[in-house]
C-alpha cells in the first residue's frame, strides 16, 4: 500500500512516499521557510537529490510543487496518481471530536475548520493540504491524524483549567496538548533503547523545539502533562508565538493601550516569540547573529532555554523521578547550542552533558549525556510521517 504522507506546519511542509507495511520510504522531502522571500525545497529518492531555493508564497504553492516533482517525468516516482492508495494528513487541532485516527469526509473538514481559532497557524494550512491533496490524488483514501490524540490520557488533573466548571462540560474548554504524534514516536523510541541498555524508562521529558515548540511529561509511554494547552500558544517560547503569558496582557492591551482583539491575537500568535524578542523567527540566523555579539539575539536564546528548564524542574516532580530527556525536531535535533544552554546548571536532575559529543552532527538517535550522568540525554530524530503511516495503515486494513 502507497500511502504519501503531508506534513504541513506553521512555516513547512514535510511529505514522504512510504509502502506499507514495509516502513520503505520511496521518496521524501520538505519545503521550509515558507512566506519568507526564499523557500528551501528538498526532494530526495533512492536515486536522485534535488535542492533548491525559490520563493513559495503559500502552502498552496508548496503543495503543487510537491505534487509536479512525484510525477516528474525524470525523477518522479510515481507515473499516475491512482498508485496511491491513501493520502495520511497531520492535523493539529481535534478538539472534542477527535481522539483518533479518521477517514476524512466533508464533516470531518467542517470540523477541522471549526477548530481555526484554536489552531490558527496550522489548522488553515493542514486543511489546505487536505483540499489539495483530495484534488491531486482523487482515488486516495485522505485520513487525518491528529495532534491532540496521543495526549488523550492526561489526567483532569493535568487539563482542566482552574475556570467555572460548566466551561468544560458545555464548551470543551480544557487543555488539549499537541505535538502528539512526534511526542508519541520519540518516546516510543526511546523507551524501546533505554530498555536495551537496561535502563530504566518510566519517567521521560520530551522536548518538541521547531518554529513550534511544546515538552511533554511520559510516565510508562502515556503522556501526563504537556505545555500547549487549549491553542498551540501556550507553554514554552516559540519562532512566532509567545508562550506562556499573564492573560491579563490581554486585557491591558487592548483597554489601555487601545488594541483590538484581532490585533493582540496576531501578535502573540505571529509576531511574538523569537520573531517578536530578535527580528528573526529562524533559529538558525538567531544563533548566528548572537555569535556575532547581538545582545538581544543572545537574551532570547537565553530566555527560550529558561522556560525549557523551567518545565524540566516541573515536570520531573509530576513524574516523581526523571530517567531521561529528549531532544527532538528541527531545532532540538540540530542545535547544539540550545541543548547546551538548556543541560548547563542542571545536575540536581542528574543531567550531565558531555560537551564534545553535544557537537557531533548526526542524524542518528543518540546520547549525548556522559558516563556520570545519572539521566540520559537523548537526541532523537523525530519522524511523525512514519508514525502517521503506521496510523493509517492500521485504520485502513482493520
Amino acid at each position: 500500500m502507497k500511502i504519501i504522507i503531508i506534513n504541513s506546519g506553521s512555516s513547512s511542509i514535510k511529505y514522504q512516499l512510504i509502502d506499507m507495511p514495509a516502513n520503505e520510504v520511496i521518496c521524501s522531502g520538505m519545503i521550509d521557510r515558507i512566506g519568507l522571500e526564499t523557500s528551501n525545497l528538498t526532494y530526495v529518492t533512492v536515486k536522485d537529490k534535488i535542492e533548491d531555493s525559490l520563493p513559495i508564497a503559500n502552502h498552496k504553492i508548496g503543495l503543487e510543487k510537491i505534487a509536479k516533482l512525484l510525477m516528474d517525468d525524470k525523477i518522479g516516482v510515481i507515473k499516475s496518481t491512482n498508485e496511491i492508495d491513501a493520502v495520511g494528513h497531520r492535523v493539529v487541532h481535534g478538539g472534542s471530536s477527535f481522539s483518533n485516527t479518521v477517514i476524512i469526509t466533508d464533516e470531518v473538514k467542517d470540523k477541522i475548520r471549526q477548530l481555526f481559532e484554536l489552531a490558527p497557524l496550522h489548522n488553515p494550512a493542514n486543511l489546505e493540504g487536505i483540499v489539495v491533496a483530495e484534488e491531486v490524488f482523487s482515488l486516495a483514501k485522505q485520513v487525518a491524524v491528529f495532534d491532540t490524540a496521543f495526549h488523550q490520557t492526561m489526567p483532569e488533573v493535568a487539563y482542566k483549567y482552574a475556570v467555572p466548571n460548566y466551561l468544560l462540560t458545555q464548551n470543551k474548554i480544557r487543555a488539549y496538548g499537541f505535538h502528539g504524534t512526534s511526542h508519541k514516536y520519540v518516546s516510543e523510541k526511546a523507551i524501546e533503547y533505554l530498555q536495551s541498555v537496561n535502563k530504566p524508562h518510566q519517567n521521560i521529558i520530551a522536548i518538541h523545539l521547531g518554529n513550534g515548540c511544546s515538552i511533554t511529561a511520559i510516565k510508562d509511554g502515556k503522556s501526563v502533562d504537556t505545555s500547549m494547552g487549549f491553542s498551540p500558544n501556550s507553554g514554552l517560547i516559540m519562532g512566532t508565538r509567545s508562550g506562556d503569558i499573564d492573560s491579563s496582557l490581554i486585557f491591558y492591551l487592548t483597554k489601555t493601550l487601545g488594541y483590538s482583539l484581532e490585533a493582540v491575537n496576531t501578535m502573540l500568535q505571529k509576531q511574538s516569540g523569537m520573531l517578536g524578542l530578535t527580528g528573526y523567527s529562524d533559529l538558525r540566523d538567531i544563533e548566528s547573529t548572537a555569535e556575532n555579539g547581538n545582545v538581544d539575539c543572545q537574551l532570547a536564546l537565553a530566555m527560550n532555554a529558561y522556560r525549557i528548564k523551567k518545565y524540566i524542574g516541573s515536570y520531573t516532580s509530576v513524574l516523581n523521578g526523571l530517567d531521561a530527556i529528549i531532544f527532538t525536531a528541527g531545532i532540538g535535533e540540530n542545535s547544539s547550542y540550545i541543548r547546551k544552554l538548556v543541560c548547563t546548571d542542571m545536575e540536581y536532575f542528574g543531567i550531565k552533558l558531555d560537551r564534545a559529543i553535544n557537537e557531533v552532527r548526526s542524524k542518528e538517535s543518540r546520547e549525548i549525556n556522559t558516563a556520570q550522568s545519572r539521566t540520559k540525554i537523548l537526541v532523537i530524530p523525530t519522524n511523525e510521517e512514519i508514525e502517521i503511516a503506521n496510523q493509517v495503515f492500521e485504520l485502513l486494513v482493520s
